[in-house]
């Protein structure tokens, strides 16, 4: 038992008059820093959380409690560590509203229970809106008391760094800035006027289901004052969801006819239809931003399975709400991303059969920066990125560029001032650390990627060579050769046979 699951049994000890639970069971993580365990036993079952921000704990103990107050289906708080950073609170079951609609969404059949499931979100995110919004202190809320300019300027510029700088690479940061800047002042007007609660998270895998049907909203921590179209961008049109458009537009009227009993409390459906597809748009930015994040920067494998649906998502948004005239620039982006994104997020490893047992695989590959970088999708993340930018580039000159890294005439380009062995020294002695060490531990998979502008001439040259060391000195490795802008697979098996792709 570590620290976090000693921890919780000892705060359900507590509460529970000495009684111990019987099993303690960590619980998928979520893409923030809390850590959840469901403990049983014989007292009762609950939700023990483990969150590192203590602020962030604190806004989510808040909330709760006041949602609870105003008969609002959230989970009770039954326990809080002195700390603050350990607290227990209701088990809302193991299937969410996500889990139930998986048929659906594949099928993009949705029977009237999966309808009926959809209206229930709706009718509830409306009462949290409107009721939760009522007596609620929203200086407590985490961590800003309202959307403001500053926060949508962070959710813009998150789609913009932490996303599109390593997705896409080269863009003209002026023209996406006007169009940024466009959203900004839209949402920024509708952000001033709110005195409703914005869940700000409010998607189908936040929404639990019991067996009886009802839902349960167990993620709004990050909640704040805010308007009312954010939430209802971020249900409906989340790109995992999959709900087909003529449903999505059904829905949409349902959630309007539910919202007009709070008329008197501001709510206006003319008001909300024009402004919808401003914020339908600001969300899906926002949320290609948390995939970048978190899946080309921190390699978790299912946000990096999101990026795919996130880029259709963006381009399909734009059509459906012809909002092309209005941000020119930004739809020129989605159509670029849309063209090339399948293979940024592609991996040699997703496509190759399984090595032998025990048996590491190195997928080295070649890449242009303006197509982004290599995902790896083994599920392990990491690796090495080398950047061949700094040594001299033969594709300056006309004679080298229809050629590659593998061509004779290229090769002695880079061969002859010496420069691009240095460069490799230094990979190989980085990566052999890595490798002998991964042996050793029994690993199964690493990365090693080379990058260049073009993924051409210097990157391919780099992978070619890194290949060749890696066969020389560790023979029983299996080796994937991945040049990417040239569709070229190649793997070298342990006992050096070449498979062609």
């Amino acid at each position: 038992m570590n620290e976090t699951e000693a921890r919780l049994a000892g705060l359900y000890a507590l509460h529970f008059d000495g009684v111990s639970p019987a099993e303690l069971t960590p619980v998928a993580a979520s893409g923030g820093n809390r850590e959840y365990y469901r403990l049983e036993g014989t007292a009762g079952n609950v939700i023990g959380t483990s969150g590192s921000d203590l602020a962030e704990n604190r806004a989510f103990i808040y909330l709760s409690k006041h949602f609870a107050g105003k008969g609002l289906p959230v989970p009770h708080i039954f326990a809080v560590s002195d700390c603050g950073r350990y607290y227990l609170q209701t088990d809302c079951g193991c299937s969410s509203l996500f889990d139930i609609l998986a048929d659906a969404r594949t099928s993009g059949r949705f029977g009237n229970e999966d309808v009926h499931l959809l209206r229930a979100a709706l009718d509830l995110l409306v009462d949290v809106q409107f009721e939760g919004a009522s007596g609620i202190d929203f200086n407590r809320c985490y961590p800003q008391p309202a959307m403001n300019a500053r926060m949508i300027a962070w959710d813009l510029n998150y789609f913009k760094y932490s996303f599109l700088k390593p997705a896409l690479g080269d863009f003209d940061e002026a023209l996406l800035q006007d169009d940024l800047d466009s959203i900004a002042t839209a949402v920024g007007e509708a952000a001033v006027e709110a005195d409703t609660f914005m869940v700000r998270d409010f998607q189908s895998r936040n929404l639990m289901v019991d067996d009886a049907g009802k839902l349960s909203l167990i993620d709004f921590q990050g909640g704040r004052r805010g308007p009312v179209e954010y939430d209802v961008a971020s249900f409906l049109w989340q790109a995992k969801a999959a709900i087909p458009p003529s449903l999505r537009m059904q829905l949409v009227d349902w959630y309007v006819a539910h919202a007009e009993r709070y008329a008197a409390r501001g709510f206006s459906a003319e008001r909300f239809r024009r402004r919808l597809p401003v914020f339908v748009l600001f969300r899906v930015l926002q949320t290609l931003g948390a995939y970048g994040f978190r899946g080309l920067y921190e390699r978790r494998p299912h946000f990096i399975a999101s990026i795919g649906p996130g880029v259709a998502n963006l381009r399909g948004v734009i059509s459906e709400f012809n909002l092309a005239k209005e941000y020119p620039y930004l739809a020129e982006i989605a159509e670029k991303l849309a063209d090339c994104y399948a293979v940024r997020t592609a991996s040699p490893i997703s496509s190759v059969p399984p090595a032998p047992a025990g048996v590491l695989t190195v997928s080295v590959a070649s890449f242009s920066y303006k197509k982004g970088v290599p995902a790896d999708l083994s599920g392990n993340g990491g690796g090495f990125v080398f950047d061949c930018r700094a040594v001299h580039n033969p594709g300056r000159f006309d004679r080298y560029k229809p050629l590659t890294g593998r061509d004779a005439p290229v090769v002695s380009f880079l061969e002859d001032n010496g420069e691009i062995f240095t460069f490799l020294e230094s990979a190989y002695k980085l990566v052999d650390a890595s490798v002998a060490r991964y042996i050793s531990r029994g690993f199964t998979s690493l990365c090693v990627s080379f990058g260049c502008t073009g993924g051409r001439h210097r990157s391919v040259y780099s992978a070619e060579a890194m290949t060749r060391h890696l066969r020389e000195h560790f023979p029983q490795i299996r080796v994937v050769l991945w040049h990417r802008e040239q569709d070229v697979l190649e793997i070298f098996n342990p006992m050096g046979e070449s498979v062609t792709h």
